[in-house]
């Protein structure tokens, strides 16, 4: 399994910083941009919506994270384009320039979010991982059950499908930010690929053209799930895939 480990460890220390260096070009100002603070849509939204104690908790916290979270919450609910700078920093509680005293723009905002959101989706499937075994089969379905997590997490506005998807329908061609993006699916593909290739060390073209019928099969259901609004289609994916893989 060292091959897969190291698969999985590179190419999540590429996609890393290839997305911060995306980020980079996308803010002007990459160390900013690519902190990756993690905040997780579903928590932020909690934390927005909530009162007391929690709100009173949440303002303990620095206003870069406060704002990263604010932003993932309202960026993943009502769109990039839907969501104002006031928006955002009323739920984070700060001030305007709070936010220009951490973020250079809505652009630089939208950059780290982007970048956050791949290092969250890195975290459910490592904790996946953890727990899947040896058998490169059940690895490759970690992948799946990491989607599943993503839709299971709680959004109180709604599940809508992969964040970092819908923010790039968003964004126009050309964008930095869209390459954020496509790095990260090609990375979801390549540690597809790594567990494959354990699985099948004698046809490693075979397995690169399994990993991208799986590859498909996860961001289509993705897709039919966000519109669904609930897991079952990854549900419905993964065990397609088990399929797959058995017969492999």
């Amino acid at each position: 399994m060292a091959t897969t480990s190291a698969t999985g460890a590179g190419a999540g220390a590429a996609a890393r910083a290839g997305a911060a260096a995306g980020a980079g070009l996308r803010a002007g100002d990459g160390a900013a941009a690519g902190d990756g603070t993690g905040a997780r849509p579903g928590a932020a939204a909690a934390a927005v919506d909530g009162a007391g104690a929690g709100a009173g908790a949440a303002r303990r916290r620095p206003a870069r994270e406060r704002l990263l979270a604010a932003a993932a919450a309202r960026f993943y609910a009502d769109g990039i384009a839907g969501t104002g700078i006031d928006t955002i920093t009323a739920d984070a509680g700060v001030a305007k320039m709070s936010l220009y005293n951490n973020f250079a723009s809505k652009a630089d905002l939208v950059a780290a979010y982007l970048v956050a959101r791949h290092a969250e989706w890195l975290d459910l499937y490592a904790a996946r991982l953890a727990s899947a075994g040896d058998d490169p089969r059940d690895r490759v379905l970690a992948v799946f059950d990491a989607y599943a997590d993503h839709a299971d997490a709680g959004y109180p506005h709604g599940f809508r499908g992969c964040g970092l998807l819908n923010a790039a329908a968003e964004l126009p061609a050309g964008d930095p930010g869209r390459a954020v993006v496509r790095g990260h699916k090609e990375e979801v593909e390549a540690i597809v690929a790594g567990h494959l290739a354990d699985l099948l060390p004698g046809d490693l073209a075979r397995a690169a053209a399994l990993a991208e019928h799986l590859a498909f099969l996860l961001e289509g259901s993705m897709a039919r799930a966000g519109l669904e609004g609930d897991g079952a289609r990854l549900r419905r994916a993964r065990a397609l895939a088990a399929d797959l893989l058995a017969a492999a």
